[in-house]
């Protein structure tokens, strides 16, 4: 499990919005928009409080198929739409490139689709998300 540091920002319902600084893994992402810190919904059995520095965990393994979905599914949806635009072509009587870019297109934004799916299902999953492992201090701000 990787593990992580941040502020508590608030509470409410047995969760926590947790502050982090951005590290040299972030870095290059630029998934952030260049925002310096990065706040995230963490599961607080701990019961934190607003203002305390917490540590928090979640499993490798939810960030390995969220980069998955985001960055390649889309790239072999567009893969996969180009191929069956080659294959089709003769059907429709076109010729050229432009049945490969519409199937690539077609098939890119179904996988759009698709990670937004995704997205809102991981943003609903309890499970999926990290959680506050430690309490490191006691002074709330």
């Amino acid at each position: 499990m990787k593990q992580e540091q941040g502020i508590v920002l608030e509470t409410a319902d047995g969760m926590a919005k947790v502050r982090i600084g951005r590290h040299a893994e972030c870095g290059s992402c630029g998934a952030c928009g260049g925002a310096r810190q990065v706040v995230v919904d963490a599961v607080n059995p701990l019961g934190a409080a607003v203002g305390q520095r917490v540590r928090f965990a979640f499993r490798e393994e939810q960030v390995l198929t969220g980069a998955f979905v985001v960055f390649i599914l889309p790239l072999i949806f567009g893969g996969v739409g180009a191929v069956i635009g080659h294959f089709m072509a003769p059907l429709l009587a076109a010729s050229g490139s432009l049945p490969h870019v519409i199937g690539a297109l077609l098939f890119f934004l179904l996988a759009l689709l698709l990670v937004r799916k995704f997205d809102r299902r991981a943003a609903q999953n309890k499970a999926a998300k990290p959680v506050i492992i430690e309490i490191l201090d006691n002074q709330q701000s």
